[in-house]
């Protein structure tokens, strides 16, 4: 490390912070209110069980434009044995791309992500 600097800025390296976010296609349930005697209708259209997750990064770097880099994925529509969240490969995916388009060594700010590193067998230098 650079005396008074920071790893990132002694390699020249990107600073990315990767989090992902999962979303529920299915509009939630809500309670309404009506005058006695009548009965209150809510019609709901497109009813699915849908999901959509997204991983995104954004990367920071001295002297460069700031980018977020993001991959969405729409989960199966009635197949309920398939999973429903990001995949360890969704992740590793996103990382191989984010390497390939910023050109140059990322230093990775993660949170506790159940799909620990380790098993996406690359080895980020």
């Amino acid at each position: 490390m650079a005396a008074g600097g920071s790893a990132a800025a002694a390699l020249g390296a990107w600073v990315c912070f990767e989090d992902e976010a999962g979303f529920s296609l299915t509009p939630p349930t809500r309670r309404t209110w009506a005058r006695r005697g009548h009965t209150p209708v809510i019609r709901i259209r497109a009813r699915t069980q849908r999901r959509f997750s997204v991983a995104a990064l954004a990367c920071y770097k001295a002297g460069e434009r700031s980018r977020l880099i993001f991959r969405p994925r729409l989960h199966g529509r009635h197949d309920s044995s398939a999973r429903r969240s990001l995949a360890w490969t969704d992740c590793r995916d996103l990382l191989t791309a984010a390497h390939h388009q910023l050109g140059g060594n990322m230093v990775l700010v993660w949170d506790n992500l159940k799909c620990a590193t380790r098993r996406y067998g690359i080895e980020w230098r």
